[in-house]
């Protein structure tokens, strides 16, 4: 071949070569380019979402609501539904101080500090008939395992019927229950329903340890629903809300207190009883974060009395009066202790010589700061017991021996507390069916009957043996069974000696001035 031709035909070749390498180094690069542009995208895009999509992760449960729960199940089988029924009977008079939380009937409806169980639950009837079945509900708790229950004197007072349903119980279970006695200064009332095993019985703890800030559950049935529990802290003690009502002192919570409520437990973290729930402030009816429960350390004693032999609480007294503030103007001028404002005409303080502006400073040689400490130490004494005072009088120190009287006695009239009143809870269930009360010289006036002759029927049960029987109230019992009747206490020792099928035959005054007759009504007790 032509050398010529033979040397363009490889120059032809080596730009073939170089050609082709030059294309595919082209394609290499930008292949390599592109994956870098891809991965700097797919970086940024990597980057964007890991700062907008943190995962969210769950807390380990808190310790708190932990306790809370240990708390309610270990409360609960103790907390009672108390269901109760009483006849609507003719309204009277009521002497309990305005605002008390026993006392709503007849009292003042706009008062903030309302017995909240008697304001929904039956207190204010309106127009009900005479004669017609009232229903209410209530809380108690269970203190003794025998069946003895502690709930407010309020819920089951005047009550014809009691009833309790406990938690174990299927629905529609209840047990009958009677009162074993009440306290209306504390509003606390003990029941029993007769049990073939033992309850469970909550713990009561020590009030006083409490602080504002603990914690607190309130266990009852607001509005009928069992078992219901609410949470708070103590918001105050020493909270005294009724005037004239000096044993009670409340602890005030915001655990969510409401109709219902009355009579259940307060309970402290350790699942003990700290006090018992009985009342709220409210200007809307309802729950506005303002409870009050009675102290444990108070339900204990009073507890323990009214599950005594005499089934009530004594309290001793020297009959005196004194402000409840103190006032620095005041001491400074009649000198430091408690200055009496008022002696009882006829009491121990007056008796052991006492006047109006002595102030007290010590009771047996232990001193007194305040009212509150006088009336601890005295009602603790036992009513007949002697006990020395010391007090200040124009400067000059005197000691004085006072006798201790039993304060419901001596202060009747401020307390509520009259013997009638008190009889007329037991008459209530007495196998007589109905309730009396001893003649005064004014209502024998009024009556126009000699005074200290016989007793006038105050009440009388619907379907007991006194109304089967004809008596009615303001009919005035003479004799029964031909044993004359001229006071309380001859009318309860001749009912005592009634037995079942025995022929009972009343010796009756009915009707007043001329229109005024004696009759016989008579039957055999059932």
């Amino acid at each position: 071949m032509d050398p010529r031709l033979s040397g363009l035909v490889e120059k032809l070749k080596s730009r073939r070569v170089s050609s082709t390498l030059l294309v595919v180094l082209t394609l290499v690069v930008g292949i390599l380019i592109g994956s870098v542009v891809s991965i700097g995208v797919k970086g940024k895009e990597g980057q964007k979402s890991t700062d907008t999509a943190t995962p969210l992760t769950v807390p380990a449960p808190q310790q708190l609501s932990s306790a809370f729960a240990q708390i309610a199940k270990q409360i609960e089988p103790s907390v009672v539904n108390i269901n109760t029924e009483s006849q609507i009977k003719p309204r009277r008079r009521q002497r309990l101080p305005q605002g008390h939380p026993g006392g709503g009937q007849g009292n003042d409806p706009d008062n903030p500090f309302q017995d909240f169980f008697d304001r929904f639950f039956g207190g204010d009837q309106g127009g009900a008939p005479e004669g017609s079945k009232e229903r209410s509900l209530g809380s108690g708790v269970i203190a003794d395992p025998k069946g003895f229950i502690v709930t407010n004197e309020h819920v089951v007072e005047k009550a014809d019927r009691i009833r309790v349903q406990l938690k174990s119980d299927p629905p529609g279970v209840l047990h009958d229950a009677k009162v074993v006695g009440s306290d209306k200064e504390t509003d606390l009332a003990v029941i029993k329903i007769e049990v073939s095993q033992p309850l469970p019985a909550a713990k009561f703890g020590n009030s006083e340890g409490m602080q504002v800030g603990d914690w607190v559950l309130a266990v009852g049935s607001p509005f009928g629903l069992e078992e219901t529990v609410t949470a708070g802290i103590v918001s105050a003690k020493g909270r005294n809300i009724v005037p004239q009502r000096q044993f009670q002192s409340f602890i005030q919570t915001d655990a969510a207190i409401n109709p219902g409520n009355s009579g259940g437990p307060l309970v402290n973290m350790a699942g003990e009883v700290i006090g018992i729930n009985t009342a709220i402030f409210t200007q809307s009816q309802g729950y506005q974060g303002v409870g009050f429960a009675l102290p444990s350390n108070t339900v204990v004693k009073v507890y323990n009395q009214l599950t005594s032999s005499d089934h009530k609480v004594v309290r001793g007294s020297i009959g005196v009066l004194f402000n409840a503030e103190p006032n620095p103007a005041l001491q400074r001028v009649y000198g430091k202790g408690v200055v009496i404002a008022e002696v009882t005409p006829g009491g121990p303080a007056e008796k052991a010589g006492l006047k109006v502006g002595d102030a007290i400073t010590a009771v047996d040689g232990h001193a007194v700061q305040n009212g509150d400490e006088l009336v601890a130490d005295i009602s603790a004494q036992r009513p007949g017991s002697q006990h020395t005072l010391t007090y200040y009088r124009n400067e000059k120190e005197g000691k004085a021996t006072v006798t201790i009287a039993d304060r419901a006695k001596l202060f009747a009239a401020r307390t509520g507390e009259e013997e009638g009143e008190v009889q007329e809870e037991q008459s209530q269930e007495s196998k007589l069916g109905m309730t009396v009360r001893s003649i005064s010289p004014d209502i024998a006036d009024r009556l126009g009957i000699p005074a200290g002759k016989g007793v006038i029927v105050q009440d009388v049960r619907s379907g007991s043996f006194a109304e089967d029987v004809g008596l009615s109230r303001g009919d005035v019992i003479l004799e029964i069974n031909k044993q004359q009747v001229n006071n309380e206490d001859d009318f309860r020792k001749v009912q005592s000696q009634l037995k079942s099928g025995q022929d009972v035959v009343f010796l009756v005054r009915q009707g007043r001035g001329r229109n005024a007759g004696t009759i016989f009504l008579a039957g055999t007790l059932p």
